[in-house]
């Protein structure tokens, strides 16, 4: 009972619970502050004078190789000269007649190889006439097949003239290209010839050089699907040009032509390279006459 009456008396002296004040309205915004609105997108001053100078002149440093190489460069070194025959039995052929600017050429066991160089052809220092038969031996290692050479080009570049491919595309197509092995087929541009012809209302001039179509510089190429290249099959190719016509056999037997309109020759058009993509390629028994 004591308890209860000391809790009843400490019930009555405690004090009244004080009641929280109410919060305080937020101040409205002001009509200054109502006003306030994020300005308006300006843009930006371009370089100056001086700036687009300075950045001209960066670019030109960072270019200065390429166009050192364009405008300076010299022309390929001829080191031995037609009539030309190779077996490969000494590997220091490939220093003493040849150029490359790229990928590990090497003689193995008397035959070239081309290790999947990319591209990167492998350019005989001499310089060839205009009429001429290149002949070798060639084999693939790889299933895809893809023999490649480059003929009348300039000692340097890759498709700087003609490229003549067996089994490419994983040994789907051959073709003789010309400045390009992806440029538009020779049915293609004979087509857009006959539209020409059409539209000028001279249907029998549908030549390919009398239309406009075909130029010195087009870059084009001829196609067929003959038989593939069989991995570890020697072949023995024939090409040779006389005045326009390029003739391409296998094994001797007719494998494609093509009747250049425009034939690439003299100065930079003067150079053969063994070529390759990734297939692992041997050359041997190279033998280069004029005709």
């Amino acid at each position: 009972m004591r308890q209860a009456r000391r809790k009843e008396k400490n019930a009555e002296t405690r004090e009244p619970r004080r009641s929280e004040p109410p919060p305080e309205p937020s101040p409205e915004p002001s009509q200054e502050t109502a006003a306030e609105v994020p300005p308006a997108w300006k843009k930006p001053e371009g370089l100056s004078a001086r700036g687009w100078a300075v950045l001209g002149v960066v670019l030109v440093l960072l270019q200065f190789p390429l166009i050192h190489y364009a405008l300076f460069r010299s022309e390929p070194a001829t080191t031995t000269q037609v009539p030309y025959s190779q077996d490969f039995a000494d590997p220091g052929v490939v220093a003493r007649d040849f150029f490359s600017t790229g990928g590990f050429w090497r003689v193995v066991n008397g035959e070239l190889l081309s290790p999947g160089v990319k591209n990167n052809p492998l350019w005989l220092q001499a310089s060839l006439p205009a009429d001429v038969a290149v002949e070798f031996d060639v084999r693939s290692e790889s299933p895809e097949g893809d023999i490649k050479v480059e003929l009348f080009g300039d000692g340097s570049d890759h498709a700087s003239g003609y490229i003549f491919i067996h089994g490419g595309w994983n040994n789907t197509l051959s073709i003789i290209a010309r400045l390009d092995e992806h440029g538009r087929s020779l049915d293609a541009l004979e087509r857009q010839a006959r539209r020409v012809a059409e539209q000028r209302g001279t249907p029998q001039q549908t030549g390919l050089v009398e239309t406009g179509v075909l130029r010195a510089r087009t870059h084009m190429r001829v196609e067929a699907r003959p038989y593939p290249v069989t991995r570890g099959q020697t072949y023995h190719w024939r090409i040779e040009r006389k005045g326009s016509l390029l003739r391409w056999s296998i094994d001797g037997k007719p494998f494609m032509q093509f009747d250049d309109p425009i034939p690439l020759k003299g100065k930079g058009h003067d150079r053969f390279g063994f070529s390759s993509w990734e297939a692992q390629l041997f050359f041997d028994n190279l033998k280069i006459e004029p005709l």
